[in-house]
């Protein structure tokens, strides 16, 4: 399986995931760490950490706007036969085609990839530096563009991320 059809189907569970990481009633967090939580899934098996933005501000030719979006969450996902874990950004709405989600942690931007609602690494080594930045990391800015022209820019907490990340990557990789 390509790393595009992996990602594409990776979409699918983590949507399936993130209404379960908003959810009160869900049965697979097995922890947290500060401002993250920590989810496994048996089959197929696979563990993520993920967080909610601390902040959102959503902007329209320089001016604040109101708008409707859906979930708005930070994953990283490891999988069994896998040494590293996959970030992940879903904004609550489409991203503009073409368009890519620029990630500032701590002074170092990042640039991820989007196809629909969702943006990732371009590559496992993408992933790899990106997931050390959010280690080292205090905060996460991740900012898109949406379909209709909103320009977004998402603030993420970094505290616990290391915990958790060590955490879902000791239930997941092996």
């Amino acid at each position: 399986m390509t790393r595009w059809m992996t990602r594409t189907a990776c979409a699918a569970l983590l949507a399936v995931a993130a209404s379960a990481a908003t959810s009160q009633e869900s049965t697979n967090i097995v922890g947290t760490a500060t401002d993250w939580s920590i989810f496994t899934e048996a089959d197929p098996k696979e563990c993520w950490g993920v967080s909610p933005p601390k902040e959102t501000l959503n902007t329209r030719d320089g001016q604040a706007v109101s708008v409707r979006r859906g979930d708005i969450l930070l994953f990283v996902t490891f999988r069994p036969g896998s040494n590293a874990g996959e970030v992940s950004f879903t904004g609550g709405y489409p991203f503009a085609p073409g368009s890519t989600v620029s990630a500032a942690i701590d002074g170092q931007t990042y640039e991820m990839f989007t196809e629909g609602e969702w943006a990732w690494g371009a590559s496992p080594a993408d992933d790899a530096t990106l997931l050390a930045a959010l280690k080292k990391g205090t905060t996460a800015v991740l900012t898109a563009r949406s379909g209709k022209g909103t320009q977004t820019k998402d603030t993420f907490s970094l505290r616990g991320f290391t915990a958790a990340m060590e955490e879902a990557g000791k239930r997941c990789v092996s």
